[in-house]
């Protein structure tokens, strides 16, 4: 796959980053930072479980937890296309991803959610520097 443009690719927003800087635990702040410069997949997972708690629509869902891979989005953590829509321009501003609305629909369980952005990532990676 190639290397995105920079018009392909959304700018990170100092709202995305400002917002986790001052909403989630220094964990999760700790993990984005080694991810911008590492991008290791396992701090990315760090903040999407962080951003899926953070997000789901009925606050009685919501636990301090990570949801388990097999929660569905919609059926057992209650989002709805609102709260994905969010979700999802979050995840953009964050990773700096595009995510079509047909991509996002086949995403159905917080794994999938969490493979998805990871396929993502994986697409949009800087080239090795030779």
């Amino acid at each position: 796959m190639e290397s995105p443009s920079s018009s392909s690719v959304p700018s990170s927003s100092p709202d995305a980053t400002t917002t986790l800087a001052r909403h989630f635990p220094a964990h999760v702040q700790d993990a984005y930072t080694r991810f911008k410069t590492t991008r290791s997949p396992d701090d990315a997972d760090i903040v999407i479980l962080a951003l899926v708690v953070d997000h789901i629509p009925d606050k009685q869902r919501s636990t301090q937890q990570p949801p388990a891979d097999s929660c569905k989005l919609v059926d057992d953590l209650g989002f709805d296309s609102i709260a994905i829509t969010e979700l999802v321009f979050f995840l953009e501003d964050l990773f700096r991803v595009r995510i079509g609305n047909d991509e996002i629909v086949r995403v159905q369980s917080v794994g999938d959610l969490r493979h998805f952005v990871r396929q993502k990532l994986a697409a949009f990676a800087p080239a090795p520097r030779a």
